[in-house]
């Protein structure tokens, strides 16, 4: 396969050399870098600005490599952050600053939420009704299966571990990538069949599940680092869950009432970007409030997209304004690959040398396989492909990641939930369920409708 041709070998060349280039220059000396830059006109701002330019261009050559093999960017932007994170193994220490740095810490995490915004987007309540028993099922199945196996998967790797981390890891291998999936159930003409409906209704409902674990677990490990105890009481644990539930539904339920009366006020006013902020107003109210009562702010940002439905919209659509997902899109571009590359940036390549840390990944990785592979057991219809919906919830792409990175920062007992190796091992996790999903999706899915016009021609010659 002939992947560039010979203008595009010499920019892409010319723009590595430039790249490694420049990146030499200022990776002489950190210190020197940095008292350069505040000596500058800009003072701190220039050290901001270049982590910018590396980490933009870094990403959009990783994401450029990967999806040119018909891979998710986001891969390569983890990629590309994995090497940078670790030129200082060869001796270039500029970079580690990058892994440190307040402002680019804080732009990622706004990445996070505009990401977990989108995908709650994409994502719809009235749909989520519409999908019936079987995507709740199948869902629910994702969910407990791949919690409990993570659980167990902790505690046989890390034994000197609270059992709060093992919990954590559980909930780590909760969610499913629906992005993954959708794109490649549209790449095959397969997004309106019977399986796609279930595995993507299912999805969205895996990720909602996922999100409520991730806030309860995240909520008990805060509390017991707070002063706790060894423990909680059986009381102050339904508490958390009851408050991370009633946040999400509550959001729900108070949005689909308020939104309508928002927006009518929204339209009346003029210039400018009205609607994109009061659409973002949403976001940010929505994560602020979710990390008052406790949670992560990231579930506050997909409620706010679940309740933005079309709807509400109208009246800004008739005046000629584009969609949120049009408008959202290039503040994503911006900050989301910012988020994907620092967490590369985080992963420690001489964690792979630890035999028992690779030993861990792969069968971390499996149970994230085999626990997703339980949905098909929710599936009594015999004509429906239940290979197929099983491959379709493994990715954990973004999700996991998202997952890993609150656990990095989660305390407990003075060190990180996530320590170092384990985040290693995640993010293996991570890329083989991401890079696995498309080419057995689409086997799966292709054969089965081969299967099903195979016998519907066997039954009509009959």
């Amino acid at each position: 396969m002939r992947i560039f041709n010979n203008r595009r070998t010499f920019l892409f060349l010319a723009v590595i050399v430039f790249y490694l280039i420049a990146s030499l220059a200022f990776a002489s000396s950190t210190g020197e870098a940095e008292e350069e830059a505040a000596d500058g006109h800009g003072g701190p701002v220039l050290i901001i600005l270049l982590g910018l330019i590396v980490i933009l261009l870094a990403a959009k050559l990783g994401g450029d490599v990967f999806e040119r093999f018909n891979q998710p960017a986001v891969l390569g932007e983890l990629v590309i952050g994995m090497l940078i994170g670790n030129l200082n193994l060869i001796g270039i220490d500029y970079f580690v600053t990058m892994q440190h740095n307040m402002t680019l810490e804080i732009l990622a995490e706004l990445g996070v939420i505009i990401l977990l915004f989108e995908v709650g987007l994409e994502s719809s309540v009235k749909e989520m009704m519409k999908v019936g028993l079987t995507s709740f099922m199948v869902a629910i199945f994702g969910v407990v299966a791949p919690f409990f196996l993570g659980w167990g998967c902790g505690y046989v790797f890390l034994p000197n571990e609270s059992i709060y981390v093992h919990i954590f890891i559980g909930a780590t291998l909760t969610a499913t990538s629906v992005g993954i999936t959708a794109r490649v159930l549209k790449d095959i003409g397969k997004i309106r069949t019977r399986e796609a409906k279930i595995i993507l209704g299912a999805a969205v409902i895996d990720d909602i599940l996922g999100l409520v674990i991730l806030a309860v677990v995240a909520g008990i490990i805060t509390a017991v680092s707070a002063g706790a105890g060894d423990g909680l009481s059986s009381g102050a644990i339904l508490w958390i869950i009851f408050k991370a539930v009633a946040f999400v539904v509550g959001a729900i339920a108070v949005g689909s009432f308020v939104m309508p009366h928002y927006f009518k006020f929204a339209i009346r006013l003029k210039g400018k970007g009205v609607f994109l902020s009061f659409c973002l107003l949403v976001c940010f109210l929505l994560s602020f409030l979710a990390g008052k009562v406790g949670l992560a702010p990231i579930v506050g940002a997909f409620a706010a997209g679940l309740i933005l439905d079309d709807v509400h919209f109208k009246e800004f659509r008739e005046r000629g304004e584009h969609g949120i997902e049009e408008l959202i899109e290039p503040i994503a571009v911006f900050l989301v690959p910012i988020f994907f590359v620092r967490m590369g940036m985080m992963v420690d390549l001489r964690t792979f040398t630890h035999v028992e840390i690779l030993g861990f990944a792969v069968v971390m990785t499996l149970v994230a396989i085999i626990g997703k592979q339980v949905c098909s057991l929710a599936i009594f219809d015999k004509t429906i492909n239940r290979v197929a919906i099983g491959l379709g919830m493994i990715p954990r792409g973004e999700v996991g990641l998202i997952f890993a990175g609150i656990g990095a920062k989660l305390m407990l007992d003075g060190h990180p939930v996530i320590s170092t190796g384990t985040y290693s091992a995640v993010v293996i996790m991570v890329m083989v369920t991401t890079l696995v999903t498309p080419p057995v999706l689409k086997m799966s899915m292709l054969r089965g409708e081969a299967k099903k016009e195979k016998k519907e021609k066997i039954e009509a010659t009959a």
